[in-house]
């Protein structure tokens, strides 16, 4: 139940959810924007870290989940001083040259450097930013009902205003703290309920209602996707995103894998739609839920595998001991080298789609 902090955190659900957050999006991030045909041309199921010579990188869905991490670790009871310490975080972020940016996300930082203060910064957008990195903050604060709905409200009106954006960010948060409070995954007739207490609005209720259909009858990931209108791909837009990603978590319960996979094959917005998935998974299996030749495929630096997990683990400690602990630094400069070669990486893999198969999309 709600209400009271347990008295031990499970060492790997933040390791879980923010490895599986990289593992998702490194693994999507080369088929971002390809339709599932032409990633059937391209791989035939054989999904595996490739953006660079084998290796994967992580891309701006990583990159907002660890900053919030980061601002837990600098403020993880006044709602108001964290979305400060997140808004300059932001800041710094679009000043690091990242690639990849949202153009709603982009607008908001623009506006932060401008003067304009965190919670006056957000722009009209029913994009998926804020849905790709609230899972943390559902993980961190899953006992504690009032703070988690405050703080995935501060990370999203940062960047977005706009319901849509909001019940996503809320619903990936919120099903995230269910999983944690049940140390597992929750069955689908309690994850359903938990949503549809997020919003009355028709198209949330309506989109509900599909899902549960399909579920029902054992649709696959990619039946359900067409069922959305989304068969030539997932959009960015944050109701088809998170519902893709929601319908492939419970429809392959406990199996990273197959679950990940299965909507990455239905193309679009593969690297958030994995990034999505692969933190619910993850704060459902742990770390060890997640295959560990995909883990070990990631090639980043400063922000390695190795940041990653000692992030999670002062968020552990931090949630334990109930005191303060502060960020990990990051080697800013590091950054620039790295979002610099990045850039190279993904201009080489688009000249690379002009090749080909071409295929369907």
């Amino acid at each position: 139940m709600e209400g009271t902090e347990p008295e031990q955190v499970p060492a790997e659900v933040y390791a879980g959810v923010l490895l599986g957050t990289a593992v998702g999006d490194a693994l999507g991030l080369p088929a971002e924007g390809l339709s599932p045909r032409r990633i059937r041309q391209r791989w035939n199921g054989d999904w595996r870290m490739r953006l660079v010579a084998g290796r994967g990188m992580i891309s701006d869905d990583t990159e907002h989940t660890l900053m919030v991490a980061q601002a837990l670790l600098a403020e993880p009871e006044d709602v108001r001083r964290f979305e400060r310490i997140l808004g300059w975080k932001l800041r710094w972020w679009f000043l690091g040259l990242p690639g990849g940016v949202g153009w709603a996300t982009a607008k908001a930082c623009l506006k932060l450097w401008l003067g304009f203060p965190a919670g006056r910064s957000a722009v009209l957008s029913g994009g998926s930013g804020p849905a790709m990195r609230s899972a943390i903050l559902g993980a961190y604060f899953a006992r504690d009902h009032q703070r988690r709905r405050e703080f995935v409200a501060a990370s999203t009106r940062l960047t977005h205003r706009g319901w849509q954006a909001e019940t996503a960010a809320l619903a990936v948060a919120e099903l995230a703290a269910l999983s944690v409070r049940r140390q597992g995954q929750p069955p689908v007739a309690e994850l359903l309920e938990v949503l549809l207490a997020l919003s009355a609005e028709p198209q949330w209720r309506k989109l509900l209602g599909q899902m549960e259909e399909s579920l029902a009858v054992g649709s696959s990931v990619g039946d359900f996707a067409v069922r959305l209108g989304l068969g030539q791909g997932v959009t960015g837009y944050a109701l088809h995103v998170v519902p893709m990603a929601i319908y492939a978590w419970a429809r392959h319960p406990r199996d990273f894998r197959l679950a990940l996979t299965s909507v990455l094959d239905c193309g679009g917005d593969t690297d958030t739609t994995g990034a999505i998935l692969g933190a619910l998974a993850g704060a459902v299996g742990g770390r060890e839920a997640i295959p560990s030749a995909w883990v070990a495929g990631i090639a980043e630096w400063p922000r390695s595998v190795g940041f990653v997990e000692r992030v999670a683990g002062r968020l552990t400690e931090q949630r334990r001991g109930k005191q303060t602990l502060g960020p990990i630094r990051v080697f800013w400069p590091g950054v620039l080298i790295r979002n610099l070669v990045f850039l190279v990486v993904i201009l080489g893999h688009g000249f690379r789609r002009l090749l080909p198969p071409w295929g369907g999309g």
